[in-house]
C-alpha cells in the first residue's frame, strides 16, 4: 500500500496533527478522557481535530466552542454500502489534511476508522479500547480483534483490560496502558453547603450515599438499590442518588434508557420511593460530591478504570466498588476504600454501613484516596504519557520508512 500521508511533520516547527475519534460526544468515561486529553496537549506541539459517528452529546458544546475542527461519519451499520463510501471519504480527508495520528475509540470507531487510516497511510493509527468488551458479542470482538492487528498500536487503560485482551489472542507487545487521570482543581473549590440537597429536595441533614455512573445495565445499579434498602433500615435518615446519563441512542434517535425505568420500578418495589433520587446527566459533579458520604460503584461487567471512582477519590469521598475490570487497580481494598464481589447487594450494604457507622475510618480513607489519585492519576501525568507515546511511535515509524523507501525502489 503506497503511503501518500506523511510520517512526521516537515520540521520541528510543524505540530504533530492528531484525530482523535470518538463515537458521540456525551459526557460518558471515554469521552470525558479524551476532551481531558485533547484540550491538554501541548498546543505548539499537537494540532488536535476530532471526529464522530454521531455528532452529538453534552460534550459537543465544548467541542464546537474551542473552535477546532469536527468532522461527523454519521452510519447506521458498519456493514452498510454508505459506510464504506464514508470510509473512503475518511481516508481521503485525512490524506487531505495530512493527519499524522489518528487515535480512535471503542468497538465502532475501531472498526470504522482503523482501516480508512491504514488506507489513507496515516503514520500512526492507534486504536483505544477502554473496556473488557462484555458488552458485544463475539463476532463483535473477533472484528474488533482483525481489525485491530492494523493499528500501530493499542492503548488500554488499564492492566485488566491488557490481560482480557491478550486471552483474547491480542498481541500484548503492541498493547500500552496508560491509566485515566483526573484533574483536582475542581474538587479544591469551595462549594455552597446545601444548595445541591435544596434543588433535589433532600433533608439538610443525613448521610448521603451515591452512585455516579451512566444508565446501562453492566453499572449493577440494581443492586445498589437492594444495599440501599438494606443501609436504609440501619440508618433511617440515610438519602440515595444516583447520578448519570439517562438517555441512550437507538436507530438514530435519542430516547430515554428503558433501564432507567426499570430502575424506578424495582426502587419502589423495595419501599424505597422518597429516599432515593435519580437526577439524570450532572455538570455539578464536584458539588454534588462535597454533600456525599459514600460514593458507590456496583458495576458487574466491562469495567475499565472508572472515572467516577477517580474523582469520587479526588474529592476525597471513601470509595465502595465491586472487583471488576480495573477497580482493584485504583482501589487499594482498606487502605483508599472498600472492595465487594460485583451481584452482591448484601456485601455492598454491608460495606457502605460500615463508612456509614465509622466516620474516622471513611474519613482515613478519603484522605488516602485522595492522596493516591494526586500522587498516580492526575490529568497531567496522563496527557504527558500520551503525548510521549505518540512521538515514540511516529519516531519509529520515521526510521522505518527509509528502509521501507528502498525496499520499493524510492528514494
Amino acid at each position: 500500500m503506497t503511503t501518500t500521508a506523511r510520517v512526521a511533520p516537515a520540521s520541528a516547527r510543524e505540530a504533530v496533527k492528531v484525530l482523535q475519534f470518538v463515537t458521540l460526544l456525551a459526557s460518558s468515561g471515554t469521552e470525558r478522557q479524551v476532551m481531558n486529553l485533547a484540550f491538554g496537549l501541548d498546543g505548539e506541539r499537537f494540532d488536535v481535530r476530532f471526529a464522530c459517528l454521531k455528532r452529538w452529546g453534552d460534550l459537543l458544546e465544548q467541542v464546537e466552542a474551542s473552535g477546532r475542527e469536527l468532522r461527523e461519519y454519521r452510519i447506521g451499520s458498519l456493514f452498510a454500502p454508505k459506510t464504506l463510501r464514508l470510509q473512503l471519504a475518511f481516508a481521503r480527508d485525512l490524506r487531505r489534511e495530512g493527519v499524522h495520528v489518528v487515535h480512535t475509540y471503542g468497538f465502532w470507531t475501531n472498526v470504522f476508522g482503523i482501516p480508512a487510516a491504514r488506507l489513507a497511510g496515516t503514520p500512526v493509527v492507534v486504536g483505544a479500547i477502554r473496556d473488557t468488551c462484555d458488552h458485544i458479542s463475539p463476532a463483535q470482538r473477533r472484528a474488533q480483534r482483525l481489525v485491530c492487528r492494523l493499528a500501530d498500536a493499542i492503548l488500554v487503560n488499564a492492566e485488566a483490560i491488557k490481560e482480557r485482551l491478550v486471552a483474547d489472542g491480542y498481541d500484548g507487545d503492541r498493547i500500552t496502558v496508560i491509566t485515566n487521570g483526573v484533574d483536582l482543581t475542581p474538587f479544591e473549590r469551595p462549594h455552597e453547603r446545601g444548595r445541591v440537597r435544596r434543588e433535589l429536595g433532600l433533608p439538610a441533614e443525613g448521610p448521603l450515599v451515591a452512585v455516579f455512573a451512566r444508565l446501562h445495565p453492566v453499572k449493577g445499579i440494581e443492586y445498589f438499590l437492594e444495599a440501599a434498602a438494606r443501609v436504609g433500615v440501619r440508618f433511617p435518615a440515610a438519602r440515595f442518588l444516583v447520578v448519570g446519563e439517562d438517555r441512550i441512542v437507538r436507530d438514530g434517535a435519542i430516547v430515554a434508557s428503558p433501564y432507567r425505568e426499570e430502575l424506578e420500578a424495582g426502587a419502589a418495589r423495595l419501599g424505597l420511593g422518597g429516599r432515593v433520587v435519580f437526577t439524570g446527566f450532572r455538570r455539578d459533579v464536584p458539588e454534588l460530591l462535597a454533600e456525599v458520604s459514600v460514593s458507590v460503584l456496583p458495576c458487574i461487567a466491562n469495567e475499565g478504570l472508572s472515572n467516577s471512582v477517580l474523582e469520587s477519590m479526588a474529592a476525597g469521598v471513601p470509595v465502595v466498588a465491586t472487583t471488576v475490570g480495573g477497580n482493584a487497580e485504583v482501589v487499594e481494598d482498606g487502605s483508599t476504600g472498600l472492595l465487594v464481589p460485583p451481584r452482591d447487594a448484601e456485601a455492598l450494604a454491608r460495606a457502605i454501613g460500615t463508612l456509614l457507622e465509622d466516620q474516622d475510618r471513611a474519613r482515613r480513607l478519603g484522605r488516602a484516596a485522595r492522596q493516591r489519585v494526586a500522587d498516580r492519576f492526575s490529568v497531567e501525568q496522563m496527557v504527558r504519557r500520551t503525548e510521549r507515546f505518540y512521538l515514540d511511535l511516529l519516531d519509529r515509524k520515521r526510521k522505518r520508512e527509509p528502509l521501507a523507501r528502498l525496499s520499493e525502489g524510492r528514494t
